[in-house]
């Protein structure tokens, strides 16, 4: 089975601080940082590689044999805290939820240096001016130190979405035709014939 690909719950958040509480301890800052880079190179790594991502979820396999392969994999190629936290997990029965708990120690980590991460979805590539002008602007508006995320979404016809976290806030061009027509469904054609007849009856003035 693949990996479950979930939002963040309380048990998620509660291995997330304790992992943020041993890298604060084991070096600050610099190590806190270091971990989260890790743990997302792993996740990248189980969602390109299917057996790995597999091997992780898998409840077939032991908890002993997962745990001698862990150890086989990472001995020497990640930081040993990162290691420790997977054998945890493992012994656990939660590695197969690791995605949800990266998600709750990298929230963590945004909100410890003040910043927030947010997805910002367009129809068709952004340049960077533009990406950077964005950014700025939502700094300005969030209060934050904002990491941008740039994405592209070829149905959402134009416009753009930000996610900031699990809010998503749609300035879309389909978002704003789907509110167009439900206020015709909601009013009726009326309004509109009558608002275009007064632009008719003014473009002779």
């Amino acid at each position: 089975m693949p990996l479950i690909e979930s939002q963040p719950d309380a048990l998620a958040n509660v291995y997330a601080r304790s992992l943020l509480e041993l890298a604060d301890d084991a070096g600050g800052s610099d190590t806190i940082e270091s971990i989260l880079g890790q743990l997302e190179d792993i996740l990248d790594m189980a969602r390109s590689d299917r057996r790995f991502g597999e091997f992780l979820a898998s409840k077939v396999l032991s908890s002993a044999n997962r745990d001698k392969s862990l150890r086989q994999i990472f001995t020497g190629r990640c930081d040993d805290l990162v290691l420790r936290f997977l054998l945890v997990l493992n012994q656990k029965g939660r590695l197969g939820h690791i995605v949800a708990i990266v998600a709750a120690f990298d929230a963590l980590v945004q909100e410890r240096f003040g910043r927030i991460e947010v997805d910002i979805i367009t129809a068709g590539p952004v340049d960077i001016a533009e990406i950077n002008s964005i950014k700025a602007r939502l700094s300005e508006i969030l209060g934050k130190d904002v990491v941008v995320h740039p994405y592209t979404d070829e149905s959402i016809l134009g416009g753009i979405k930000f996610r900031i976290g699990d809010q998503l806030v749609d300035a879309s061009l389909a978002s704003r035709l789907r509110r167009m027509r439900d206020r015709l469904h909601t009013t009726g054609g009326a309004e509109l014939r009558a608002r275009a007849q007064q632009i008719l009856d003014h473009a002779g003035d």
